[in-house]
């Protein structure tokens, strides 16, 4: 007999659709989200959306403030340095530890994190894309995987968070893209040294991992605010 598959809770379930919403910029930066009329557009009451705020607040995706209420959380070049800057530190120091004190079971897991992100980024253009949730959903996963060794739940928690933070900017990245990127052979030359347990290269490799998208959101947000001003 077949068991029928349980729906998340009504909480979950409504995060993953703000969420969504959010990262797709269907909700934009620095939009008012007015609990009003989010019930209409979601179909749920205020109390799981308010909770879904409130957690959603804590990942950096939106603002709260007693006054003004809810709002999508602004992008600006200077919060994506913020928030490399702390990846940076972050990150690396997870990988060391993983490279470390990771076996046999951290490896195979990893390999497996990047196979599963690699068959969907066998479907992505090179040029300019628009990530899914499927897509940020296995990116995460091979990120973490490799960072998973570390004998800190917290460093590890607040990596997970940091990186949700970047996604934003990563999606836009990727939407405007002019110049060709092999997310995947970065990828494989990340886990290639991590395995190999090449402390330098491992991380080095990372670090330019994730400071080519701040490259790149520095070249294209400027441009973006200085066209939406043009055409105001």
């Amino acid at each position: 007999m077949t068991t029928a598959t349980v729906p998340p809770p009504l909480v979950e379930q409504t995060i993953a659709r703000l969420r969504q919403d959010l990262l797709s910029s269907v909700l934009r930066p620095g939009d008012k989200l007015k609990v009003d009329h989010l019930r209409a557009a979601y179909g749920c009451s205020s109390s799981p959306l308010r909770e879904a705020l409130n957690r959603l607040t804590h990942e950096g995706l939106v603002i709260a403030d007693e006054r003004r209420g809810f709002r999508v959380a602004p992008m600006s070049v200077e919060d994506f340095n913020d928030i490399t800057r702390m990846r940076l530190i972050l990150d690396i120091q997870a990988l060391e530890e993983s490279m470390a004190v990771g076996g046999d079971e951290w490896e195979t897991q990893s390999v497996a994190a990047f196979y599963r992100l690699q068959k969907v980024e066998e479907r992505l253009p090179d040029g300019p894309t628009v990530l899914d949730g499927e897509w940020t959903q296995r990116h995460k996963d091979f990120h973490m995987t490799l960072l998973s060794a570390t004998m800190s739940p917290r460093l590890l928690r607040n990596c997970g968070s940091l990186f949700d933070q970047a996604e934003r900017y990563r999606r836009l990245s990727a939407a405007h893209r002019c110049q060709p990127r092999s997310k995947s052979g970065e990828h494989e030359a990340i886990l290639n040294a991590t395995l190999g347990r090449n402390r330098r290269e491992a991380t080095a490799l990372l670090a330019g991992h994730i400071t080519r998208t701040q490259q790149d959101i520095a070249a294209l947000l400027p441009r973006l605010t200085g066209e939406a001003t043009a055409s105001a």
